[in-house]
Protein backbone atom coordinates (compact mmCIF):
# COMPACT_ATOMS: atom_id res chain seq x y z
CA UNK A 1 0.00 0.00 0.00
CA UNK A 2 0.94 3.47 -0.87
CA UNK A 3 1.70 5.83 2.11
CA UNK A 4 -0.08 9.26 0.70
CA UNK A 5 0.91 12.28 2.61
CA UNK A 6 -2.04 14.12 4.25
CA UNK A 7 -0.83 17.57 2.33
CA UNK A 8 -0.67 15.78 -0.88
CA UNK A 9 -4.62 15.33 -0.01
CA UNK A 10 -5.19 18.89 1.40
CA UNK A 11 -3.64 20.14 -1.49
CA UNK A 12 -5.77 18.39 -4.22
CA UNK A 13 -8.88 18.97 -2.27
CA UNK A 14 -7.81 23.10 -1.96
CA UNK A 15 -7.66 22.95 -5.62
CA UNK A 16 -11.05 21.28 -6.36
CA UNK A 17 -12.50 23.60 -3.43
CA UNK A 18 -10.63 27.00 -6.19
CA UNK A 19 -11.91 25.67 -9.20
CA UNK A 20 -15.41 25.05 -7.79
CA UNK A 21 -15.46 28.44 -6.07
CA UNK A 22 -13.97 30.09 -9.75
CA UNK A 23 -17.21 28.27 -11.38
CA UNK A 24 -19.41 29.65 -8.70
CA UNK A 25 -18.76 32.86 -8.72
CA UNK A 26 -18.12 33.29 -12.93
CA UNK A 27 -21.29 30.95 -14.11
CA UNK A 28 -24.54 32.14 -14.99
CA UNK A 29 -25.89 28.74 -16.13
CA UNK A 30 -27.59 26.94 -13.69
CA UNK A 31 -26.43 23.56 -14.29
CA UNK A 32 -22.67 24.76 -13.86
CA UNK A 33 -23.78 26.05 -10.56
CA UNK A 34 -24.79 22.96 -9.23
CA UNK A 35 -21.78 21.46 -10.92
CA UNK A 36 -19.33 24.38 -9.06
CA UNK A 37 -21.07 23.50 -5.93
CA UNK A 38 -20.52 19.88 -6.48
CA UNK A 39 -16.71 20.40 -6.75
CA UNK A 40 -16.78 22.35 -3.51
CA UNK A 41 -18.21 19.66 -1.14
CA UNK A 42 -16.01 17.29 -3.08
CA UNK A 43 -13.16 19.24 -1.83
CA UNK A 44 -14.47 19.61 1.81
CA UNK A 45 -14.99 15.60 1.85
CA UNK A 46 -11.56 15.40 0.84
CA UNK A 47 -10.75 17.27 3.22
CA UNK A 48 -12.93 14.84 6.04
CA UNK A 49 -11.66 12.48 4.57
CA UNK A 50 -7.89 13.05 4.71
CA UNK A 51 -8.07 14.14 8.40
CA UNK A 52 -10.40 11.46 9.43
CA UNK A 53 -7.14 8.75 8.30
CA UNK A 54 -4.60 11.06 9.64
CA UNK A 55 -5.97 10.91 12.86
CA UNK A 56 -7.48 7.26 13.03
CA UNK A 57 -10.49 8.91 13.35
CA UNK A 58 -14.04 7.41 12.12
CA UNK A 59 -15.86 10.72 12.88
CA UNK A 60 -14.64 12.66 9.63
CA UNK A 61 -16.26 9.40 7.88
CA UNK A 62 -19.41 10.00 9.06
CA UNK A 63 -19.58 13.66 8.14
CA UNK A 64 -18.16 12.68 5.36
CA UNK A 65 -21.19 10.30 4.63
CA UNK A 66 -23.38 13.35 5.74
CA UNK A 67 -22.52 15.64 3.30
CA UNK A 68 -22.62 12.97 0.48
CA UNK A 69 -26.39 12.76 1.47
CA UNK A 70 -27.05 16.21 1.62
CA UNK A 71 -25.55 17.02 -1.75
CA UNK A 72 -27.29 14.21 -2.81
CA UNK A 73 -30.66 16.03 -1.86
CA UNK A 74 -29.06 19.74 -2.94
CA UNK A 75 -28.73 18.06 -6.54
CA UNK A 76 -32.20 16.48 -6.55
CA UNK A 77 -33.86 19.55 -5.87
CA UNK A 78 -31.60 21.96 -7.68
CA UNK A 79 -32.31 20.13 -11.29
CA UNK A 80 -36.10 19.97 -10.19
CA UNK A 81 -35.94 23.43 -9.93
CA UNK A 82 -34.01 24.18 -12.91
CA UNK A 83 -35.84 21.57 -15.01
CA UNK A 84 -39.43 23.76 -14.28
CA UNK A 85 -37.26 27.04 -14.64
CA UNK A 86 -36.77 25.95 -17.95
CA UNK A 87 -40.06 24.33 -18.66
CA UNK A 88 -41.36 28.27 -18.57
CA UNK A 89 -38.70 30.46 -19.20
CA UNK A 90 -36.75 28.64 -22.23
CA UNK A 91 -33.67 29.22 -20.37
CA UNK A 92 -31.21 28.00 -17.26
CA UNK A 93 -29.36 31.31 -17.43
CA UNK A 94 -29.43 32.50 -13.90
CA UNK A 95 -29.25 36.55 -14.61
CA UNK A 96 -32.19 36.28 -16.74
CA UNK A 97 -34.56 34.97 -14.23
CA UNK A 98 -35.66 37.80 -11.63
CA UNK A 99 -37.83 36.42 -9.84
CA UNK A 100 -39.53 32.84 -9.90
CA UNK A 101 -43.27 33.95 -10.09
CA UNK A 102 -44.79 33.09 -13.98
Amino acid sequence: MIDVPTYAFVGVSAILFAIGLFGVITNTNGIRLLISIELILNGANLNFVAFSAHHADPAGLVYTLFSIAIAAAEAAVGLAIFINLFRYKQTVNVTSVKTMRW
